[in-house]
Order: C-alpha cells, then structure tokens, then sequence
C-alpha cells in the first residue's frame, strides 16, 4: 500500500518511496507555453514545494538518467517536452533564512553562498576551472552571483532558477519586527532589493544568463516591494488554467479514499467523510471564472494520515502546522498597538461570511491598509476564495477558525479584552455534555461588564453575534450555523453537534438573539423581544435541517437579548410539540 506523503514536498522522495501521488505534471507544458520568468501565489500548505522539486527533476540536466524511474505512469513521461533534462538548475528556499533582525542578512548571504556552492559541485562538468577560480575571488554573494550568470549567459548554456517561499522571511520580519525593518531590506539599498536586482540585471544582457525562473509564495506583497511592480516576469496566479496546477480537485479525494478503503483500510463512510473533508479543507477556486473547486492539499493528507493511524478523525481538525503558519498573519489587524481598519473589514467579513471585491494582482506594504489590498492578501493567504464572479467567501470552517482566532488576538494585542480560554473552553464542555449554557453567557457577560475597553466594540446585534461566535469556536464541539434559514425564517445561530468527532455531545441549541440600543431600551420594548424571540425559536425547532443536524440530541431553545453590551435576558423556551394528526 502506498504511503501517505504527509510532511514530504520532494518529488523525488514521493516518487522513489513509492508514496500516492496525485500527477500534475501536465502542467509542465502550460508553466513553457505561459512564459520563461514565472510568479505563482497560493496559500501555505498548498503543495508549491512539491511543485518546484518536480520542476527540478524534470528539467535538471543532471538527472537525465534518472527520468525514467521519476516520472514513469505520469502525463509528462509520455508527453514530454524538448526542454526536458535540459538545465542546470540554480535553485534558492527562502523558507531556510532565518527571520531574525540581527541574523538575516548573514543568513540570507549564507544561502545563496551554499546555493551556488553546491551549483558548482552538481554542474562541475559543465563549467570550466575557470569559472572557480574566478568566483572565488568575490566574497560579496551578490557579486559571486552576478558573475555566474554573467558566465552562464557567456557559455550559453541554460539555466533554470527556482526560487520557493520567496517571501518567507520576509513575512516573518513584517509580523514580528514591523514595517521599518522590513522596508530596510525590501527597499533601497537593501540587499533582499539588491538580489532580484541581480537576476533582473541577468534577465535584461544580450547573452541571458537565465532562460527560465520560476518564483513561488504567499502574497504579491514583497515582490512588489523588491522590483518596484514584478516586471521581470508573469504573474500566473489568477490565470483560470492553472486554478488546479496545485490543491486536489473532488475526484482526487475521491480516488484517494476509494484506494485505501480498497486496500484494507477501515474508513467512515465514503460520502460522509468526502462531505467533512468538503466543508474543512476545500470551497478554494483560485480564478473567478473557473468552477472547479480545490481542497488543501496538506490538510487532506493530514486528515488520512491521522484517520488511517488512528481509525477515528483527528483530535485536532486543524493541522497544527498551519495554525503557526497562520499566526504570522496577526500583523494584519494590529498596527502600533491599535486595532486598525483592518480589524473592522475582517469582522465584517465573518458577519457576513464574505465580500465583493477585485483581486489586486500586486501592492506595495505601505498600501496594505487600503480595503482592495487588504481584502486581496485574504484571498492569496487563502482566507477567502472565489465563489463566482467578483464574490469572494470564507471557503471552509479552517479558514473561519482561523479568523475567529485573529479577532480573539486582537482584542488581547491592544489590551481590550482577555479571558481564561481554558475556563471557558470547559463551560462550552459543560454546555455540551450536560446542558448547562447558562454559565457559558453569564461567563462573558460578567467580563465584558469588568473589561470597560470591549464595550466600544459591541454595538448592533450582528456585533454581538459575531463577539459571541469568536468565542463559542474555542473549542469544537459545535459546528456553528449563522443566519441559516429555518422555518420559513433566518436563525441567529444554531449549534449543530459535531457528532463525527463528538458522538456523546447530548445538547444542540437553537439561539436567537435581540438587540435593543441602551438609548431605546423600556420594560415594554423588551417583553416584546421577549416575545418575538419565543415565537421564532418554536418556529425554527421544528425544521427538518435542525431535525437531521441533532441527530437524536436533546435540542435547547435559548434567548438572549441585549441593550447594549449587556445581556439583559436570557430564557430556555420550551419546544411545542406538534398535535398529533386526527
């Protein structure tokens, strides 16, 4: 039985371990038809390094022996291209330069020197001693650089540049040092600014040091800031035919399933596990007009992974190592200890669960708080995707955990509101379990009450319902519904028991919240919400997605109604039961 390849982005280790692979090497003839300097953006986990290493083994020019036994059963083995095992590959990963102030320019510096040390080594018997001992005279890695394009060029030989997570450490800086450090290094005399000068420089000499390069990473952001605009090559990120060069597609999923089901793997159900990857780890359509959508690609291994090892679903949905990937996006709602715009546009995406907007295709940092660009590092981060046209939405309950998590941090970064996670983490337990949700809503009513600085915040029922929802996705035992429509009407939040991961949760809850301005509020006008809010409840209880989604459970009708930032009300309403029929 093949190995799952979780953790393992070396094409070659893939292919030699014999682990599952899913072939995208028909899109090497598109990545030669679409250009010779090449930029793609995705989201982290996506599969990019996996990319680049199949790049490399295809095209190296020193593993032309080793083509065979690498892409043997694969499009490109029967279709191959005149540039196969046609480069020298010169190849840089930014992800191994340390982010460290005092450490990165001697970091960065060390790389490129290991880089082009081993270049030399691999390709020995295609460069002349010359080459060495002329390169060794330089001590400056951009110039020891500089020269062995110059040279490349002048022997006219072909070289391929990769360059993965270019953007890697960059990001880092940005998030934990601030935009003067990383205006240093991206800008001016900077030397990050200096390298992409190098390769532009090779890019622009009459006998071309470079014939191809291809740049991966997260965000435009850096990119713009180095070259002033990416004017060295394309950007194919938005392009509709490569929407599927990385991820997996349904059919993939599907495929991988049904191999390991079939070879004495004990899996839930196909179709239920498919629908729970679905609404985890997929929803991503990476140009607006195409309607193929993508999963994750390294949260779906690590979803097999886990559920083959441990014969359940993973105790944690989320991947672990694209939580810490995520944190470093913590910058973006938190300048100078202050909640910026940014903070407003992001909560009112989850309000809403999306946006209409155009996709930026690059913008300098400076102009990160503007509301395109803003919106635009959300797609490319992966927050949000393409649901048609122009209409971005958070693509999977990843995703809206993760942006639940920025709005907790905010809120903790600038000081204006914290609490016992892990205290009320149990309450959420409590109400699961025993039907205690009480506790739960007295517990963040009592803190908003001593923590003056949140009531700023709360204002307007889609407010509170949001406050609410970042705190409920602590843990999860639920899987929360906002506005969905029930019984001929839209409920404020339904909390459907996650019974695949859960299956003794006793409790789902039916909540409906009121809102009543602190300036309006009256003993008469609160009856009436008292009353609004029973009769909806009751309305709503009886739908067949609530019926199907408890799954036997017992289900609570809550009220809650606030003036305010206080919770003034809170009930359990009573099911009616229907009469039976005469």
């Amino acid at each position: 039985m093949k190995p799952i390849p979780y953790g393992v982005s070396s094409y070659k280790s893939i292919r030699e371990k014999d682990s599952y692979y899913v072939d995208k090497t028909q899109y090497i003839p598109k990545i030669e038809a679409a250009g010779d300097f090449l930029f793609l953006i995705r989201p982290r986990r996506f599969g990019k390094s996996s990319l680049l290493t199949m790049l490399e083994c295809y095209y190296d020019i020193a593993r032309a022996e080793e083509f065979e036994a690498l892409f043997a059963g694969t499009y490109i083995h029967d279709h191959p291209t005149p540039e196969k095992n046609a480069h020298l590959i010169l190849k840089f990963n930014f992800s191994q330069v340390s982010s460290e102030i005092e450490q990165v320019e001697a970091s960065f510096n060390a790389h490129v020197r290991n880089c082009l040390f081993f270049f030399g080594k691999k390709y020995r018997s295609w460069l002349d001693d010359d080459y060495f001992e002329m390169i060794d005279t330089y001590e400056n890695v951009h110039h020891k650089l500089e020269f062995a394009l110059k040279y490349i060029g002048y022997k006219g030989l072909k070289l391929y540049v990769l360059i993965d997570e270019y953007d890697n450490f960059t990001n880092t800086i940005l998030s934990t040092a601030g935009q003067g450090h990383y205006h240093n290094l991206t800008h001016g005399a900077g030397f990050f600014r200096f390298f992409f000068s190098v390769l532009k420089g090779a890019v622009d000499e009459v006998d071309v040091g470079i014939s191809r390069m291809f740049i991966t990473g997260v965000s435009p952001v850096t990119m713009d800031d180095v070259t002033s605009g990416f004017n060295i090559g394309r950007n194919i990120s938005l392009l509709p035919s490569f929407n599927e060069v990385l991820g997996l597609r349904e059919q993939n999923v599907i495929e991988m399933l049904e191999y390991y089901r079939d070879n004495g793997c004990t899996l839930p159900n196909l179709n239920e596990t498919l629908a729970l990857m679905k609404v985890w780890y997929g929803n991503y359509r990476f140009s607006k007009s195409v309607e193929i959508e993508q999963f994750n690609t390294d949260l779906v291994l690590y979803f097999l992974k886990n559920i083959m090892e441990l014969g359940t679903i993973p105790e944690e949905m989320i991947d672990p190592n694209v939580k810490v990937d995520y944190e470093k996006l913590r910058h973006l709602v938190v300048l100078d200890r202050k909640l910026n715009g940014n903070y407003s546009r992001l909560r009112s995406i989850i309000e809403t669960g999306g946006i209409s907007a155009n996709i930026a295709a690059s913008f300098p940092v400076e102009d990160l708080t503007k509301p395109k660009n803003f919106i635009s590092l959300l797609y490319y981060f992966g927050l949000l995707s393409y649901q048609c046209e122009e209409e971005l939405i958070i693509p999977n309950r990843t995703m809206q955990n993760l942006m639940y998590g920025y709005l907790r941090d905010g809120y903790e970064d600038v000081d204006v509101f914290s609490i016992d996670l892990w205290q009320f983490a149990n309450l959420v337990r409590n109400m699961a379990y025993k039907g205690e949700w009480q506790p739960v809503f007295q517990f963040l009513a009592q803190e908003v009450e001593k923590q003056t600085s949140i009531r700023d915040f709360l204002s307007g029922e889609k407010v509170v319902q949001t406050f609410l929802l970042t705190y409920l996705n602590v843990t999860d035992y639920y899987i929360t519904h906002t506005e969905a429509e029930m019984g001929k009407g839209f409920v404020d939040l339904y909390l459907e028991p996650f019974v695949a991961k859960y299956d003794k949760v006793k409790y789902a809850y039916l909540i409906e919240l009121k809102y009543i301005t602190r300036s309006e509020f009256t003993k008469e006008l609160l009856q009436d919400k008292i009353k609004e809010a029973k009769n909806q409840l009751q309305q709503y209880a009886s739908d067949p997605q609530v019926i199907k989604g408890n799954r036997g459970r017992n289900l609570k009708l809550v009220m809650l109604i606030f003036s305010g930032w206080e919770l003034v009300h809170s009930e359990i309403v009573p099911i009616i039961q229907p009469k039976p029929a005469i």
